[in-house]
């Protein structure tokens, strides 16, 4: 085991209270956590406090810790987590906790900790946060931790710019030890994107203006010129349903490679001056996919009325879309610039948002205005739903 010259940097420097790594996705930071640092804090420890592993939820905790220190150290070293939210490691017993939410932390709230891991800090709930620099008490308590950088004004980055006893590092992706080759393919896929600032750079950096400005860039890059009749694959529909704002439907054709968005309907009640009822909706959705087997249909899944109307008719699978905004638009944002995923040029009602949906610039987090985004929201539930779960497509990249 070979460690980069940032990891060895970090070892020689996480003495302080507060140690943090900071920057690019795939650089390297948690490889020295799960190798090193997780491992001699444990075996470190006195037994004065509780010993806790923090992520955004136990699943990203299993996925990006636990899962490679298994690989490392193996099965008995160790554990899973059990349903008491408790992990044997190397003999001692650690709390295992999401952090996206207060709730998940509330049992132990009380404790004194006295060690603490953080992965994936800038998606934990700030109250989580708060919580937790109050249970740092005995003299030698210390945390480790890890993010990629959020926006400039994002409650952790506002913490690292204070005057607690701080060490942090900031990592590029070239500091890491990826494969040129993938490093390469990952500026590529990130670029024209804020998440490039973030995740290649390392940088905290704001979300303005488009969201997909390559998109404007260059469309021909996007967009699927060719016959649809001769694509073949697996076909899909995704809807972003709606009444009074307008109802969007995709069809979409995924093949070994790529995802193309072939036809779509789009109906705006407003423009029209009539809305639609569920069963209106559902004899559209029947002319759109007419003469295709659909493998699923794919629904925000605040439209319940809707839902059960496709299932009452008993012909299409319903699967209730993955609905995280800023995850799906960094997934969709992925998969464009890998290549994977294409809009058909008859497709008008998306390409028009895609020129015009935008970052709220005046929001102190990141945050899309919602306006001319019902494709936009389609189209991320595709991805995020379909793409990213059923084809697993964005997994290696971390989205």
């Amino acid at each position: 085991m070979s460690l980069t010259k940032k990891q060895t940097e970090y070892l020689q420097n996480c003495s302080h209270r507060w140690n943090v790594k900071i920057g690019a996705t795939g650089s390297g930071k948690s490889f020295v956590d799960y190798t090193v640092v997780i491992p001699k804090r444990l075996l470190m420890a006195r037994g004065e406090g509780l010993l806790v592993l923090l992520g955004n939820t136990k699943g990203t905790l299993e996925r990006n810790i636990l899962d490679p220190m298994r690989e490392v150290w193996g099965p008995e070293l160790v554990g899973n987590i059990s349903s008491d939210n408790t992990v044997k490691l190397f003999g001692k017993k650690v709390y295992a906790l999401g952090a996206d939410n207060k709730k998940h932390v509330a049992r132990i709230q009380g404790a004194t900790f006295e060690y603490v891991y953080g992965d994936e800090v800038t998606t934990w709930s700030e109250d989580v946060f708060s919580m937790l620099k109050s249970r740092l008490r005995c003299q030698h308590s210390c945390f480790d931790g890890t993010c990629n950088p959020d926006g400039p004004q994002h409650w952790f980055k506002k913490f690292l710019d204070g005057k607690a006893d701080i060490y942090q590092q900031k990592y590029t992706i070239d500091d890491g030890a990826l494969p040129a080759d993938v490093v390469e393919n990952l500026k590529t896929e990130y670029a024209g994107t804020v998440y490039y600032d973030r995740y290649i750079l390392g940088n905290w950096a704001i979300a303005s203006g488009l969201v997909y400005p390559f998109f404007a860039d260059h469309p021909d890059k996007y967009l699927y010129r060719g016959d649809v009749d001769g694509l073949m694959g697996a076909f899909y529909v995704s809807i972003d349903y709606g009444t009074h704002n307008p109802c969007s439907m995709g069809l979409w054709c995924v093949g070994s490679q790529r995802a193309v968005r072939i036809a779509e309907s789009y109906y705006d009640s407003r423009k029209e001056r009539r809305q639609r009822t569920d069963e209106e909706h559902y004899e559209e959705l029947e002319r759109l996919t007419a003469g295709r087997y659909i493998r699923y249909v794919v629904v925000d899944p605040s439209a319940a009325s809707f839902i059960e109307t496709i299932r009452r008719h008993g012909k299409f699978q319903v699967l209730p879309a993955d609905n995280s905004v800023l995850n799906g638009v960094r997934t969709v944002a992925l998969l464009m610039n890998a290549g994977k995923l294409q809009i058909h040029e008859s497709c008008g009602a998306s390409i028009e948002e895609f020129h015009t949906y935008c970052w709220d610039d005046e929001a102190q987090e990141d945050k899309v205005i919602k306006e001319h985004d019902h494709a936009m929201d389609d189209i991320r539930y595709f991805a995020s739903t379909i793409l990213a779960r059923e084809y697993r497509w964005a997994d290696w990249k971390g989205v």
